[in-house]
């Protein structure tokens, strides 16, 4: 490494510092005033708070952008898919319904652009000035873009909501070198499902899940060697989003990190995904895919959808999804005939959300979601609209509707959602949704620097492939994985 690269790198570096010792002190002095109380934070407290205020969608906005305003808007989002269960589908016809009879005079295109396929597609509209004016990114994705130029300053105050009623974790992903370039939608943490009647016939309890990660490895073992089905859900497909959500929380429970992520105030300077935390946790995928081939031999190149068919089948008993997962079993029960009908309906009634286990270091889950950000003028396909971007942004993330089209598989992003009749509503018809709400407070979000989706998409799933298919050994696939990440960042210190 050159010396100006080490310049270069020790300047990145104190940038990165920077921006997490500015997120700490914003989650600081957020925590304390918020309309809800985090201290509080259960399933208990979640049910006591909900249905106790109402709100007008469409008044509070036309205090920000007037409802008779003419204009145009391009959005970009990852909607609704062919897997998803068929109230999401409705919801979002719902909104888009809602918007234009609203703001009827703002002419809009909206594109749903497949999870996989959106980062692409920006990246190379981008560079011929043709991007969206709005789009929706998860919450991986945001800072590589704000890093670069792209996204414009955006905080909930310029929509209409205050910072302090959104999470701080949320807020955190936001925050690139002192300035907020986004809103948070939508909050995402996952629980661990399983199926209570594999369980049992395995000899297992059928209404207590595993405690620790080692016993997830456990348990799959018994299942397969019992009942010669697969026992977890692994996935650990490559360049896909779906990998680092469910690996991540194994690595960090046993301590390991992509970089210091799971720290109160990160540096993010040095990987540490070969420390020893980091190497346990990818000796159990590789014990439970190798050793005991005790989950799906498609786990290479599966993504959570992949999972369905085995589990909805009765040939899967444990898998980490969010709640609306209940809500597309029950679908594919619907859609069953004949023996399959039967296996399907004692797998809906046999499911069970729990905790994500705990490891040596910490119980652990993404913080996950996804942002909404305003596109910089200059790359923009036709000009940027102000204000039908902030009136689509303050409709998009009101309390109404955040907690709306966070209906089956994601929290609202604006704490009032939480309060809003939709969510009691929510709470008393989704089955576990109080379970995986109950796990935002273990939540870690991904490193707030832009190249962490290369990090997450690329390397960590490159990892896992590198050990479960022998090309290397648990030890060298993390240390090849460090490395890389390193040499990412700038070569090191």
């Amino acid at each position: 490494m050159t010396n100006s690269q080490g310049s270069l790198y020790r300047r990145r570096a104190l940038g990165y510092a920077m921006a997490a010792l500015t997120s700490a002190s914003l989650m600081s002095s957020t925590v304390y005033a918020q309309s809800v109380d985090l201290s509080q934070w259960s399933p208990e407290y979640i049910r006591s708070i909900a249905g106790t205020e109402t709100f007008d969608t469409a008044g509070h906005c036309a205090e920000v952008v007037p409802l008779d305003y003419t204009g145009r808007l391009t959005y970009w989002w990852t909607g609704p898919t062919e897997a998803s269960p068929k109230i999401e589908h409705d919801i979002n016809n719902a909104f888009w319904e809602a918007w234009s009879k609203t703001y009827p005079n703002i002419e809009t295109d909206a594109q749903n652009i497949d999870y996989n396929q959106l980062l692409d597609r920006l990246r190379t509209t981008l560079l011929g000035n043709a991007g969206p004016m709005v789009i929706r990114l998860q919450i991986l994705g945001g800072v590589e873009f704000a890093s670069k130029g792209y996204f414009q300053q955006l905080k909930p105050e310029d929509i209409g909501y205050p910072t302090a009623d959104f999470w701080p974790g949320a807020m955190k992903s936001v925050t690139w070198d002192g300035a907020t370039y986004g809103v948070p939608t939508n909050n995402e943490t996952m629980a661990l499902i399983w199926n209570a009647d594999i369980f049992k016939r395995a000899g297992l309890d059928p209404e207590n899940p595993p405690a620790t990660w080692d016993d997830v490895v456990t348990y799959s073992k018994k299942i397969h060697d019992e009942l010669g089905i697969s026992g977890y859900g692994l996935v650990a497909r490559q360049n896909a989003g779906n990998t680092p959500f469910r690996f991540m929380p194994q690595l960090w429970a046993f301590g390991g990190g992509a970089l210091d992520e799971a720290e109160a105030t990160p540096t993010y300077a040095e990987s540490e995904l070969d420390n020893e935390g980091a190497v346990a946790a990818l000796q159990a995928a590789y014990d439970m895919y190798v050793r005991d081939k005790s989950v799906p031999t498609s786990a290479l190149t599966n993504t959570q959808n992949e999972n369905q068919a085995p589990f909805i089948a009765g040939q899967l008993a444990m898998m980490i999804a969010h709640p609306s997962e209940y809500a597309k079993m029950v679908d594919l029960a619907g859609l069953a005939t004949g023996a399959d009908k039967e296996i399907a309906d004692t797998v809906v009634a046999n499911m069970r959300y729990g905790l994500i286990p705990e490891g040596p270091a910490r119980r652990a889950v993404v913080f996950g979601g996804s942002n909404m950000h305003f596109v910089n003028p200059e790359y923009v396909e036709g000009g940027f609209d102000e204000m039908a971007a902030k009136a689509f942004a303050c409709f998009w993330n009101s309390p109404e509707w955040s907690t709306k089209l966070a209906w089956t598989g994601s929290n609202p992003g604006n704490l009032a959602g939480f309060k809003t009749e939709w969510m009691k509503e929510r709470l008393d018809t989704i089955k576990f949704l109080d379970v995986t709400t109950s796990m935002l407070p273990s939540g870690i979000p991904f490193p707030v620097i832009p190249e962490a989706t290369e990090i997450m998409n690329i390397i960590v799933p490159d990892m896992l492939q590198n050990a479960l298919t022998e090309r290397m050994t648990v030890e060298e696939a993390a240390a090849d994985a460090a490395a890389k990440v390193d040499s990412l960042l700038g070569g090191g210190l």
